[in-house]
């Protein structure tokens, strides 16, 4: 199993192989790094091949960072033009950041650009600048309405970044019971899923990973999660004017032109709001748990707990996965040497 060092390393000369450029590169590694880092394996590195398959195809442009242009006062259009998720994703933050600062609040509507990765990681940097982020993308249909047999609608997930006196408040969730890249994650280590999380390609309950994968999810919460699905979807094509519903295509291929959209809504808190969100938390994190060897958590925290360890001890990597991505380093799988740059940030 490689360290944090090795693999970053070697996924960084993988890019930089398939022509993107040192900039975007760090940027759209960090995304895949911290989400291995955190143990969401479904937005990590398993993700790598494809996006370099992507590019080699012509589909994805590992250079651009998009256009955008004020379609209002506060509102900030982007055409990704087939950019890097987090490329184009952290040059529209950058905009509507600074527009937030003058406004109060201010928008950034994106469609034509690659997978965002993990949200989070944009809620948290976002927050970490003073500002609170809420941030919606769709995904292709891999999920079922409440009731139903086929996938019609995207994970459709969110996340909010909110600052606090101390580390900012993250939280994260899709609106599907889990994401299809866990589905893959767990076929790729020919795992069985559990009960309720998928249908097959027929519309039946399966545990088999890999029939899932031609199938559909399930949504979070039974109606709930449908309904919350179906308008964060509805919202984010009404802002980008991006593909919607079984049209939407490029997040999980290495073919298609990706027609999503992302939504990042960036809002100016009141100056003196942090401080009571954290003793807030606090009082959360010390409240009688009902467990007592389970302390009552607040969301964010097992990332963190998990992230902190992980810099300590090797990346537990599927084998194939490990031995894929050194290969598009142009490096010998089976040599004992490793490549050499800079460790991850810690924070």
């Amino acid at each position: 199993m490689p360290t944090v060092q090795t693999l970053q390393a070697a996924s960084l000369q993988a890019l930089r192989r398939a022509g993107v450029p040192e900039t975007q590169a760090l940027t759209q590694l960090s995304v895949l790094l911290e989400a291995e880092l955190r143990g969401v394996a479904s937005h990590g590195l398993l993700r790598l091949p494809r996006i370099i398959e992507r590019i080699r195809h012509g589909v994805t442009d590992p250079v651009t960072r998009g256009t955008g242009a004020w379609r209002r006062e506060a509102l900030w259009q982007v055409d990704g033009c087939q950019g890097l998720g987090p490329v184009v994703a952290v040059e529209a933050l950058e905009r509507v950041c600074d527009k937030a600062q003058e406004t109060g609040v201010a928008i950034a509507a994106v469609r034509n650009s690659d997978h965002l990765g993990m949200l989070a990681w944009y809620a948290e940097h976002v927050a970490a600048r003073g500002k609170i982020l809420i941030a919606l993308t769709i995904s292709e249909a891999l999920v079922h309405p409440w009731g139903g047999r086929q996938a019609m609608l995207g994970t459709n997930p969110i996340a909010l970044g909110i600052p606090t006196g101390d580390a900012p408040f993250v939280f994260d969730m899709a609106t599907s019971l889990v994401s299809m890249g866990k589905i893959h994650d767990h076929a790729s280590r020919d795992l069985p899923i559990p009960d309720g999380w998928a249908l097959d390609s027929e519309g039946n309950p399966t545990n088999d990973a890999h029939a899932a994968k031609q199938g559909a999810i399930a949504p979070f919460g039974g109606a709930k999660g449908y309904g919350l699905a179906l308008a964060f979807e509805l919202l984010v094509v009404s802002l980008t004017e991006s593909a919607i519903g079984r049209d939407v295509k490029g997040t999980l291929d290495s073919t298609e032109l990706c027609n999503k959209g992302d939504v990042f809504i960036v809002i100016e808190p009141t100056a003196h709001a942090g401080q009571r969100l954290s003793q807030f938390l606090t009082l959360l994190r010390q409240s009688p748990p009902a467990d007592p060897s389970q302390p009552v958590r607040v969301p964010g925290d097992r990332a963190q707990r998990v992230r902190v360890a992980q810099l300590d001890k090797d990346i537990a990597l599927p084998a194939p996965l490990w031995a894929r991505i050194q290969e598009l380093a142009g490096q010998d799988p089976h040599a004992t040497g490793t490549l050499q740059t800079n460790t991850i940030e810690e924070r």
